[in-house]
């Protein structure tokens, strides 16, 4: 599929069987209809691959299904995606998550508006099995300096123009960005000099499970903050900065279930 204006929509998936359905139906149902959407299974064990399969018998002009042999990661899978991306614009989407109806219409306008912004993301309302959570909003034009203060762009929510993937080469595919490879990107997107937006407008609905608390492990947190450490000497940070990567270390000590409890009192304030 090709064609000026079409976004190629890229989605890792991993056992996620119970929701996949869910988020395709919602990328189906976008009122910007030039879209193709280009899904990477991780070597699932449950049956992700087969209900991928079933809607690519549906919409077999419109959907792409790749296979990993092995469970490479999600930065490796969204790599496999690229290159089958052929559109003006790249979107992400997570196989858990529902986009709203109007998202890649008002994201394109966007770019389309602003010639000098080479990336937008949106609002997300969180939700989960007892209901909505917290909306989470980002800075309207985050800078080099955001990284600093908390994740710049809501990962599975932005579009952005292709030349921008192609300038930085995609993801990066090392043992540091098992997760977190969405810092990694911003980093080298702001050391490139290009520049993003965040739209207020709530275009996003990411699922947080007991099972998304929980993969935040030792590991998770070591892993993000040597990522963190890399984003912070390519944008040459000052050096007390890095303290506030170091101590969050420490979060791993909290337990899941608290951290939970916790993000839903904050919600219903």
């Amino acid at each position: 599929m090709s064609g000026n204006g079409t976004v190629s929509v890229l989605m890792g998936i991993y056992n996620c069987e119970d929701t996949l359905s869910e988020a395709i139906d919602s990328i189906v149902a976008q009122t910007y209809t030039d879209w193709h959407l280009i899904l990477c299974d991780d070597a699932s064990t449950d049956r992700t691959l087969a209900v991928a399969e079933a809607y690519r018998e549906r919409y077999p002009d419109k959907i792409t299904i790749l296979k990993n042999e092995q469970h490479r990661f999600l930065a490796y899978a969204l790599n496999r995606c690229l290159e089958e991306a052929d559109g003006e614009f790249v979107a992400r989407m997570d196989g858990d998550d529902v986009s709203l109806p109007t998202r890649f219409e008002t994201q394109v306008a966007f770019l389309r508006e602003h010639e000098e912004i080479d990336l937008v993301g949106t609002a997300m309302q969180r939700f989960d099995e007892d209901g909505d959570g917290a909306v989470d909003r980002r800075e309207e034009r985050p800078d080099r300096f955001s990284i600093h203060r908390g994740a710049p762009f809501n990962h599975a929510t932005i579009l952005a123009r292709r030349s921008v993937y192609d300038a930085l080469g995609g993801y990066t595919v090392l043992p540091r960005t098992e997760r977190g490879q969405d810092l990694d990107l911003w980093a080298r997107f702001f050391h490139a000099g290009y520049q993003g937006a965040n739209l207020p407008d709530v275009l996003y609905r990411v699922r947080e499970n007991r099972a998304a608390y929980r993969r935040r492990t030792a590991h998770v947190r070591w892993i993000t903050c040597k990522t963190k450490c890399y984003a912070y000497r390519l944008l040459r940070y000052p050096w007390h900065w890095y303290i506030k990567p170091i101590a969050e270390l420490g979060k791993v000590m909290v337990p899941s279930g608290l951290v939970r409890r916790l993000r839903k009192r904050r919600a219903k304030r």
